[in-house]
């Protein structure tokens, strides 16, 4: 069998290991390094030579604390010892004293002495009395083995050590760590040509003017290239799945006829509150909390001071929307208030009074939305919405359920829609959608509905106009078989090399 150099040292190594070895044992008996060793063996496997198992293990090592301890011993120990030079029975304060117990430490010392069993706390005269001569027992033990060691696999040690190891994980005194532990083995037809005989031949994989102007070429043996021998895998840099999700989305939406609108991530409340007829006193602003910025605090709404006159009064009294409005004293002052964006509905409110609005069109905004969530499986404090517009004559509600239908099935790869009302202060009617997948469920994707005319008519804007804002990250989620939110940011880098094309 045509073998290579490695491969050979490999196997011999492996036969005077008794026929199976881990790669640190092999590195040690070869001379190898450890990438080499990988190399040879996935060649070797791919041969019927050797069988490469692998199986998760944990390294244990004592962290700072603990290396003190195997030094010095547990304070609980040293402790005892004290006790035993003074009789056996001592005020808590001396006994502590003479051990050079800190304060801090002092506590654990006393409350492992009780446990243990070595000694009797009596806190009423503030003494300690020896009970029995402590014996080491298996976290001292341990704690030894790894002072000396420097290191044991958890899978490794008997039940009363693998005991002592929790004991001192939740004491702090070890660090523990996940590993995999690959191990190289013999089959029979490896053992049948260690017994044939094999040996170690230099070998070369190119020829250098040396080796030709010397003549050593007729003593070297040259490497055959083998195209069918295994190669590492290699990772390219790529996009992330997420990402590519994105760029994918605005492609099918541009694709639609829509077009892309954009706006700050640090906004005025007039844009994503007031411009939306959200009342600056009434609790149907808490709908979406919002993060202040500290400094500055105001912008400058002087170049929208017509929309803003007209917000105004919409809100103060109706204006000319036929509406009696929210019936308060509007402040100028919190329009101007300084926030991090908490949806991207305020894009829309930018897009209806910008000079380049066309009607009827289409408008869509992937933009980044902050809000004060408490962090789960669904919810992120920061995290991405797709909104949408469509503004033009003779528009419903049907065509609004129509376009969302097809935006779930075809970009979230849904199975079934469902809607149900909903309330929002700027839309009215007002729809929740929700999508289904099989082996995924139901899942709430955001809220829709037609601007009311006390958002449009102040904005300048007499056409219906039908509005969405859907979470993009569940969207994605819902795709791509994701149960928890928080993994769109993760750095395993497993399933981000991964992970197809979706």
């Amino acid at each position: 069998m045509d073998l290579r150099d490695n491969e050979r040292k490999v196997l011999l190594a492996l036969k005077n290991s008794g026929g199976r070895a881990t790669v640190d044992r092999l590195s040690d008996a070869s001379g190898l390094a450890h990438a080499s060793i990988m190399r040879a063996a996935l060649s070797l496997e791919s041969k019927n030579l050797i069988r490469i198992r692998e199986r998760k293990i944990t390294r244990v090592s004592l962290n700072e604390e603990g290396k003190l301890y195997f030094e010095r011993g547990l304070p609980e120990r040293r402790l005892a010892d004290v006790l035993i030079k003074m009789g056996g029975e001592a005020l808590i304060s001396d006994a502590l004293r003479s051990a050079s117990i800190e304060v801090e430490n002092a506590a654990i010392a006393l409350g492992w002495l009780a446990r243990k069993g070595w000694a009797k706390i009596d806190q009423r005269e503030q003494k300690i009395k020896l009970l029995k001569k402590p014996e080491m027992g298996a976290d001292e033990r341990l704690i030894s083995m790894l002072g000396a060691s420097g290191t044991l696999i958890v899978e490794e040690l008997d039940e009363e050590l693998k005991e002592a190891f929790r004991i001192l994980r939740g004491r702090k005194i070890v660090e523990a760590r996940e590993e995999t532990l690959r191990e190289m083995e013999l089959t029979e037809d490896g053992w049948s040509l260690l017994e044939r005989g094999i040996e170690i031949i230099e070998e070369v994989t190119q020829l250098t003017p040396e080796l030709i102007i010397t003549g050593k070429w007729r003593e070297k043996k040259l490497v055959k290239y083998n195209i069918e021998a295994p190669a590492p895998q290699v990772w390219p840099g790529k996009k992330h799945p997420y990402l590519r999700f994105l760029d994918e989305m605005r492609e099918k939406l541009v694709a639609l006829g829509f077009k892309e609108m954009n706006g700050p991530i640090v906004e005025m409340n007039f844009f994503n509150c007031d411009g939306l007829y959200m009342p600056q006193d009434h609790p149907a602003r808490e709908i979406h909390d919002i993060y202040l910025v500290k400094e500055p605090e105001y912008g400058d709404l002087t170049p929208y001071r017509r929309f803003l006159e007209q917000v105004k009064e919409t809100h103060e009294c109706g204006w000319k929307t036929g509406s009696r409005g929210w019936g308060y004293t509007f402040s100028l002052l919190m329009a101007a208030r300084l926030i991090l964006r908490s949806h991207t509905t305020a894009v829309s409110v930018r897009t209806l009074i910008s000079k380049d609005l066309e009607i009827p069109g289409k408008y869509f905004a992937i933009a980044r939305c902050y809000r004060p969530e408490l962090v789960d499986r669904t919810h992120l404090s920061e995290f991405n919405q797709v909104e949408g517009i469509v503004v033009g004559e003779d528009l419903t509600l049907r065509d609004l359920l129509g376009i969302l239908e097809r935006f779930a099935i075809d970009i979230a790869g849904a199975d079934r829609v469902r809607f149900k009302p909903d309330y929002f202060p700027f839309t009215e009617p007002s729809v929740e959608l929700s999508a289904y997948k099989k082996g995924y469920g139901w899942m709430e994707f955001g809220g829709s509905g037609i601007f009311r005319p006390e958002v449009t008519l102040p904005l300048g804007i007499d056409v219906p106009v039908l509005a969405w804002g859907l979470g993009v990250d569940r969207l994605f989620m819902m795709k791509a078989g994701i149960n928890d939110i928080r993994y769109l940011f993760t750095h395993d880098l497993e399933w981000l090399r991964k992970k197809e094309m979706i």
